[in-house]
């Protein structure tokens, strides 16, 4: 690629990083500014559920959003909006303040990161120079929550604020830097008008069962508010599918949805990154509530998960054109189960030595599985509709972090329940609570590997690869420099 081309990278990895970052600034940051302004322990935890509600509730809208309005528009459009409300959080002096600040900048993720993900789909072109872009993309996210740990940790002793503000600086800079490199798009061809029905529809769906799966949190206060809201985002789910069948310009192309590659690849996502924050959900609680680690301690403790950043734009591009995206995801999955299983028997007094192997293979297992996942999810999907595949999948794992911390959460609180509070009654519920990734991780190989397996099915006589998906050479766009 040329330089333009990894300038243009660089600035959209910048949005994906910027996410991050500020997802794990946050999670340090909450017991401090819970107590500064004198949170309940129900506002605090919404202070962290706010943004995934937004976050999972509009994705998907978000990704149609950059197809039908532009995506350079809804990416300088969203990330100042990101700007100014990550600013306000840091004014905040009351907490319905920071659940107002923190649902609108969720919003604003869920509009501006699949529009970064789609400038990438279709400004390189598809094969190794794309492959290579997302795989950058994908480890850029991980190394801006990696990193983001031990920053919040940094900037929470300073101050909490800073942890709303530094984002500000940063978003900033990279808003600076889009409005110069990210080339403008011809305006998209629209007919039929908008599918107003249909996002409405589909916004309160995704609300409502993000806001089922947040509660399960709180399962000990009883069922009937999430099982409500299950029920319920279902019920508009259904309403969503009645109105695109009818919609003469439906929001969401239901074709889209018989794509058998493309949802294998969103519910591996879903699967692997749920299993990926519950693992490190139940480790930042054992060594912080079980072993007294300090926040500063926890998060340089962790850091080295954040191995994938390196390796995903290295590694993994090699073995993905070596072995191909589907045995890649399989060997991700499969060192996730190894990795997850090592720390099962974890004790009282484990030493980091012995941890290790779990946190390093954990990174690794990351930077195999999630940028292929992001390539399959993408493959072969019409430029036109980029925009909704990147929606598709960061609905996948924005919902798949949320189940996960949920399912640990949830087993957790039940196991500890009956217990006497002592040391090892907590680590047995430690225990119970981790055996939820390990499950996670087994399901998503399994599905991987049933993709395999329908793919050599549909490989020609001579043994050789399957025919192409679709036809046609690849085109780069402008501005990816090819």
């Amino acid at each position: 690629m040329s330089a333009r081309a990894w300038a243009l990278l660089l600035v959209l990895c910048g949005t994906i990083f910027l996410e991050g970052i500020d997802v794990a600034m946050l999670a340090v940051a909450v017991p401090s500014i819970r107590a500064d302004l004198d949170l309940s322990t129900g506002t605090a935890a919404w202070v962290m559920s706010a943004y995934v509600l937004g976050y999972a509730g509009f994705t998907l809208l978000g990704g149609r959003a950059a197809d039908l309005l532009g995506r350079r528009r809804m990416f300088l459009v969203w990330l100042t909006v990101f700007l100014l409300f990550s600013g306000l959080g840091g004014l905040a002096t009351e907490g319905w303040m920071l659940i107002v600040a923190r649902f609108v900048t969720g919003v604003a993720a869920a509009f501006m990161t699949p529009a970064a993900m789609s400038l990438i789909t279709t400004s390189y072109e598809e094969g190794p120079q794309r492959n290579k872009a997302l795989l950058v993309f994908a480890g850029t996210a991980a190394g801006g929550f990696s990193l983001g740990l031990v920053i919040g940790g940094l900037l929470t002793q300073l101050g909490w604020r800073w942890v709303f503000f530094a984002p500000v600086i940063l978003a900033a800079g990279i808003l600076l830097a889009a409005v110069r490199t990210v080339p403008v798009e011809p305006r998209p061809v629209r007919t039929g008008g908008f599918d107003l029905p249909g996002a409405a529809t589909a916004a309160g769906a995704m609300l409502l069962l993000a806001f089922g799966i947040v509660r399960l949190e709180h399962a000990a206060e009883g069922w009937a508010l999430p099982a409500g809201a299950f029920a319920a985002g279902l019920l508009l789910a259904g309403l969503f599918v009645l109105i695109e069948r009818r919609a003469s310009a439906p929001l969401v192309r239901l074709a889209m949805l018989r794509r058998a590659s493309m949802i294998r690849a969103d519910l591996g996502a879903l699967l692997f990154v749920g299993s990926f924050f519950g693992f490190q959900f139940v480790v930042t609680l054992y060594l912080q509530e079980l072993r007294g680690w300090s926040s500063l301690q926890t998060a340089l403790a962790l850091v080295v998960m954040g191995a994938d950043a390196v390796l995903a734009p290295t590694l993994t591009p090699r073995l993905v054109n070596r072995f191909g995206n589907a045995r890649v995801i399989l060997g991700g999955f499969v060192l996730a189960i190894a990795s997850y299983g090592l720390f099962l028997p974890i004790g009282l007094d484990w030493t980091y030595l012995a941890m290790f192997p779990t946190l390093i293979l954990t990174g690794t297992a990351f930077a195999l599985a999630y940028g292929p996942l992001s390539i399959a999810a993408t493959d072969g999907v019409p430029d036109a509709e980029q925009g909704l595949a990147g929606g598709l999948l960061h609905t996948s794992t924005q919902f798949g972090s949320a189940v996960g911390i949920s399912a640990v959460t949830a087993v957790y609180g039940a196991v500890s329940a009956g217990t006497d509070g002592s040391a090892a009654a907590t680590l047995t519920a430690f225990r119970a609570a981790l055996v939820v990734p390990v499950v996670m991780v087994v399901l998503g190989a399994l599905i991987t590997a049933y993709g395999l397996r329908t793919g050599r099915r549909k490989a020609g006589p001579s043994g050789g690869p399957a025919a192409p998906v679709h036809a046609g050479e690849p085109r780069a766009t402008e501005g990816a420099g090819a």
